[in-house]
């Protein structure tokens, strides 16, 4: 049985110790953006600045550049429109923009994959600039679960960056996919992305407290843990068709409630009792798929289910 990793502690630093000062992050022409600054030009834009970032001190632009070469890298979440039409009323009460985009350099154009919503308010109001901080490293385009900060992503809007994210490395990378742990931050948003992409009203939610326990990063080359991830986004698509099956002849009885789901899952779900730090994911999901086969909802009262707590079976 794998033994738990030991949790790093935070190292305590002192204050007004660590980075740039703020003088250092304009320290000098910055030859290294003179390229990048050319092609901003060219595009029709302007760079407004060369900096230093001040924590890690790479060089980056801010520039204001046409807002219709700006688009949002191709696997990140559908914009939420009810969030660009907030956005849209923002600008239009302050009359100015004061969030920039991050953006990264595409061919002849320009990926944000931080910014959506802002660029798709921008554009719905018919503005002709945007102004956004340009990075140099192309790999910033794979940082969206790390870098949005405009809304919060739910679980099926992880999962579905997730896996599109996973498959596009995988046409460019022979590197594994646990070397993309920072990027993905869970391997089960990889496993759910595969259902959500099959079934749009998947509740995955109810499946995380099992792949907590069973799922991993997989040290081998991306494009071949795509091939696992289908096989295991398939098995627990079949658990939800046991559970599924199982949560209509409840409602047949006539027992209600958001948690039905939950509940479900919960009875069978061994692993919630274990202690160990992972278990085999084919081991675990053979016997929880055969617990649901075998349920018992004659068993089952109304008031087990009232007893049932966490969220409903699409708090996703």
């Amino acid at each position: 049985m794998p033994t738990q990793k030991p949790r790093a502690r935070r190292k305590k630093v002192t204050a007004l110790s660590t980075g740039l000062t703020a003088p250092e992050t304009a320290a000098d022409r910055l030859p290294d953006l003179d390229e990048l600054a050319g092609e901003v030009t060219g595009d029709g834009g302007a760079v407004l600045a060369r900096y230093r970032d001040p924590v890690g001190g790479k060089p980056l632009l801010l520039a204001a550049l046409p807002i219709d070469r700006v688009e949002p890298t191709p696997y990140q979440r559908d914009a939420s429109e009810p969030h660009v039409k907030r956005l849209m009323g923002v600008v239009e009460k302050i009359g100015l923009f004061l969030d920039p985009i991050i953006v990264i350099r595409k061919d002849d154009g320009y990926w944000t994959p931080n910014g959506n919503h802002r660029l798709q308010a921008l554009k719905k109001l018919g503005f002709r600039a945007i102004t956004a901080l340009l990075v140099p490293d192309p790999d910033v385009a794979f940082k969206i679960l790390a870098l949005n900060t405009e809304k919060a992503h739910n679980l099926r809007e992880k999962s579905l960056e997730t896996i599109r994210m996973a498959r596009a490395l995988a046409k460019t990378s022979d590197a594994t996919e646990e070397s993309f742990a920072f990027e993905f931050e869970q391997p089960s948003f990889l496993t759910l992305g595969i259902g959500y992409e099959e079934r749009p009203r998947f509740s995955g939610g109810a499946y995380q407290s099992i792949l907590r326990k069973t799922d991993e990063f997989l040290d081998v080359p991306i494009a071949k843990a795509l091939k696992e991830r289908e096989r295991r986004g398939k098995r627990i698509l079949k658990l939800d068709d046991a559970v599924s099956g199982i949560v209509e002849k409840l409602k047949a009885k006539g027992l209600t409630s958001p948690y039905l789901r939950a509940f479900v899952v919960a009875r069978v779900n061994y692993t919630r009792f274990s202690k160990a730090p992972s278990i085999d994911f084919d081991e675990a999901l053979d016997k929880i798929t055969a617990s649901a086969q075998k349920f018992n909802v004659e068993r089952i009262r109304q008031e087990d289910v009232a007893k049932t707590g966490g969220g409903p079976d699409d708090a996703e």
